[in-house]
């Protein structure tokens, strides 16, 4: 769930190249002794943008703090910083992080975590629901700490949560493979609201590697398709939440109950494509343009995929982060000075996604 102050509430939520990819990459993943070259670079060289972002959002407790939506914490800010901090190398924040995650925000009947914590609330975690990005990221990096720390708890970690994932969030209907942005409030008799932004492609690659299964092939094959299929207005963008009927013959549309745009949760899905080397290459393209149709630093923060209507202010450098990695047809891994800096961000989500935009670039270019 974004962090963006967007929606209050608990959100209820012809491609077999990309899962040959996706278990290839996982087999190598399981056989890594540690990082990729690019990653391990980055250690060697602590980041001073890591660095401002701890600074700037990590509480002494472990908590990371979503300074744009009233101090709240999510599981999805915490998967981010654990991921961030095994990339910087840093273990002492990340044990600060995942120690907090567990206590606070650690589901009592299985590995799942609640999606939301409000410092300030008589009952902090109110809504027990679960957020499958922040259960997506905070496996993934429980993983990645497993292979560049030597310590097999991580790793034993991150496979149960893995597991609970394909146990609980996963539905086949239509002869579709959906992934449920999570466990309850997403489904009804004749169709199911997932979010495009929740296939986090490099991200299915370390769980395939944590907990072997078919599943997380169908997973990715079945994500890429619908992001494929599941655009719509003159750009042909996804939305941030997408409504797809059971019946396989009915139409895919921008799930009701959210306004139809293109926004804070979708402009994660040109991320991930990108990190994941373009497993949703019609749409990178369709970005691109729409991207392109405007001035340097005037791109809208959201376009509405029904009426063509944008914001009324511009994207902020976290999107312009994005759209810099998206958009780039080569690059070389070490030097990501493209992309703006977290302290040109006002707020964490922001900040966020230009760290995520920065590790993508590492992972994704070429040297």
């Amino acid at each position: 769930m974004t962090g963006t102050g967007q929606l209050p509430g608990p959100r209820p939520i012809g491609q077999r190249r990309i899962g040959r990819r996706l278990l290839l990459a996982a087999t190598a993943a399981a056989l890594a002794p540690a990082w990729t070259t690019p990653t391990r670079a980055l250690a060697e060289a602590p980041d001073p943008e890591w660095r401002a972002f701890r600074a700037r959002f990590l509480r002494p407790e472990g908590r990371i703090v979503d300074t744009g939506n009233n101090g709240v914490s999510h599981s999805e800010g915490q998967g981010w910083g654990l991921l961030f901090a095994v990339t910087a190398g840093d273990r002492e924040a990340f044990d600060r992080i995942l120690g907090w995650t567990e206590r606070m925000l650690g589901r009592r009947d299985d590995r799942l975590h609640a999606w939301r914590y409000q410092p300030d609330a008589k009952v902090t975690v109110s809504d027990g629901n679960n957020a499958t990005d922040g259960d997506l990221f905070i496996a993934a990096s429980l993983g990645r700490a497993a292979r560049r720390w030597g310590a097999s708890a991580y790793a034993d970690a991150g496979a149960a949560i893995a597991r609970d994932v394909l146990r609980l969030l996963v539905r086949q209907t239509g002869g579709r493979t959906l992934l449920l942005p999570g466990a309850n409030g997403f489904e009804t008799a004749g169709a199911v609201v997932i979010n495009p932004s929740y296939h986090a492609f490099p991200v299915l690659v370390e769980l395939a590697a944590l907990a072997p299964s078919r599943q997380w092939e169908e997973i990715s094959t079945g994500g890429a398709a619908l992001i494929e299929a599941g655009r719509f207005g003159r750009w042909g963008l996804p939305p941030d939440w997408l409504l797809v009927p059971r019946d396989r013959s009915a139409a895919l549309k921008p799930a009701p109950g959210w306004p139809a745009r293109f926004s804070y949760d979708a402009i994660r899905v040109p991320l991930y494509a990108k990190w994941a080397g373009a497993p949703v290459p019609d749409m990178l393209g369709a970005f691109a343009r729409y991207w392109a149709a405007f001035p340097a630093g005037s791109a809208p923060a959201w376009v509405d995929l029904g009426t063509g209507a944008t914001a009324p202010f511009a994207a902020g450098p976290g999107m312009e982060a994005v759209a810099r990695l998206a958009t780039s047809p080569g690059h070389r891994a070490e030097d990501p000075g493209l992309l703006p800096s977290i302290a040109s961000a006002p707020d964490y989500y922001s900040s966020a996604l230009i760290l995520l935009s920065r590790i993508a670039w590492r992972e994704s270019g070429s040297a």
